[in-house]
């Protein structure tokens, strides 16, 4: 873990009491900071109490002699309604802050890579981290699931992954990456960010510093969606930072593309064929693709690893759980848990990339609803509609025609859904082995404690389900 002694003395609340907030409260006690805490849920007070914390109401306590709160990325600090706690920390002056930026003040010294995006973050970081780790020291932390300050320290030769969600990013000033991969930017938190313009200048904020070295930082773009595409242009006419595009819908004159599943790297003006990424086991589809190529092109950039290297660390990649892992097959239906799914877009990924859809999907509905998956409906067998959003989606399939089944709950769906794939039952004049896919387009938090909950549920349900039909 990170070694905080040069906070030692300083006065630091903790605002949200979740295992980030938990470990840098510990981290920051251990090392002699004044530290206190608070979190909503008097249940969260009362455990950390309880572990030894000091305890106090940040809505009332005098905030002015505090150098800092720690703040969790989930609790608003802006939009749609600042938490009181945020009005009262902006009226006294005392900067709102994330665990990130606490480890990039404390290792100034490793190279710092930031991944963020709408979709994709984790699988990418996850991927970079995965190939970078077999040249040189590297961690893995932030809105992946790893809190930054858990991660152990890196000297000079060591870089640390950063997937940086909006908030995050909003909440880490001094985030100054060596490299940064932005995926691609679609409608998503709209409402803690006051609309599309505050989400996309939420992105944007991750180029705003350069290394503290300062080399020439790299930026890999995604170019596919209109905002980044945008961004690259705004960034490209700065001068400040080194323009990787990248795309997997169109042929480009430098950067990498990806043309029918073969990945292409531009150099001297020549489109240099580099691996078929059909071949690589668990990064299956156009999305995955994009991926990839942004995780290669960083790479190639930054540390000039030679692309035959680069592809074979690829290949021992094993995938990422709740993001199209196959938990299961029976009698040639495989089930697969796509539950970090949260909205369209990420729900579009894994329809593109399969037919003969059963398709279990619901939760707390995003902005949008299903608008966008037009397209993919006629590999859609049949739907199974599970929580809130059951009605709006309900009616959104019947005017397209597709064949729906209200489940209520997880449990049921699968139940449903395992019988129909396994009856073959489904559209007319279709044919062959199907897929049963949970790939919600929604939030989990109406019926699970989180889309990792809702999909380790699902898996479990497909594990007790019976191989005779």
């Amino acid at each position: 873990m990170i070694n905080l002694e040069q906070w030692r003395g300083q006065k630091i609340a903790v605002m949200g009491l979740g295992k980030t907030g938990l470990s840098a409260a510990a981290l920051l006690q251990e090392a002699g900071v004044e530290v206190c805490v608070w979190d909503d849920a008097e249940e969260k007070c009362i455990a950390a109490q309880a572990q030894g914390f000091l305890v106090k109401d940040l809505r009332v306590m005098p905030l002015d002699n505090l150098n800092a709160i720690l703040w969790s990325p989930g609790i608003a600090h802006t939009h749609p309604v600042p938490h009181p706690v945020a009005v009262r920390a902006k009226a006294a002056s005392v900067p709102l802050i994330s665990d990130v930026e606490l480890l990039i003040k404390t290792k100034p010294e490793a190279d710092f890579i930031g991944i963020t995006g709408t979709n994709g973050k984790s699988t990418t970081t996850a991927l970079t981290g995965h190939v970078l780790n077999q040249f040189r020291p590297t961690e893995i932390g932030g809105n992946i699931g790893r809190p930054a300050l858990d991660m152990p320290p890196l000297g000079q030769d060591g870089t640390y992954c950063l997937e940086l969600s909006s908030y995050q990013i909003e909440l880490t000033p001094s985030f100054s990456p060596y490299g940064v991969i932005l995926l691609n930017i679609t409608p998503d938190h709209l409402s803690r960010h006051g609309g599309m313009d505050g989400y996309i200048a939420a992105k944007e904020m991750i180029f705003s510093n350069p290394p503290l070295d300062m080399r020439k930082p790299t930026a890999v773009i995604c170019i596919d969606t209109k905002p980044c595409a945008e961004i690259a242009e705004r960034l490209d006419t700065k001068g400040q930072w080194t323009i990787i595009p990248v795309s997997t819908k169109k042929k480009l004159d430098q950067g990498c593309f990806v043309e029918d599943g073969i990945l292409y790297e531009v150099r001297d003006d020549q489109a240099l064929q580099v691996a078929d990424l059909r071949e690589l086991p668990t990064l299956k589809g156009q999305h995955n693709h994009e991926n990839v190529a942004c995780v290669y092109a960083l790479l190639r950039q930054l540390y000039g690893i030679d692309p035959h290297h680069l592809i074979a660390a690829m290949k021992t990649f094993g995938g990422l759980p709740h993001r199209q892992y196959p938990v299961r097959t029976i009698n040639g239906v495989t089930y697969i848990n796509d539950s970090k799914a949260t909205n369209a877009e990420a729900a579009g990924k894994a329809l593109a990339s399969y037919r003969r859809i059963y398709w279990i999907i619901g939760g707390q509905a995003k902005e949008g609803g299903l608008n966008g998956l037009e397209e993919f409906m006629p590999r859609i067998e049949k739907a199974y509609l599970i929580g809130e959003a059951s009605e709006l989606f309900g009616a959104w399939l019947k005017e397209r025609n597709v064949s729906h089944e209200y489940c209520e709950t997880l449990d049921n769906a699968v139940k449903a859904s395992h019988l129909d794939a396994q009856a073959g039952i489904g559209q007319p004049g279709t044919s062959g082995a199907g897929v049963v896919l949970l790939s919600p387009a929604c939030a989990s938090w109406d019926q699970f404690q989180s889309f990792e909950h809702r999909g380790e549920i699902f898996s479990s349900l497909v594990m007790s389900l019976d191989q005779q039909t």
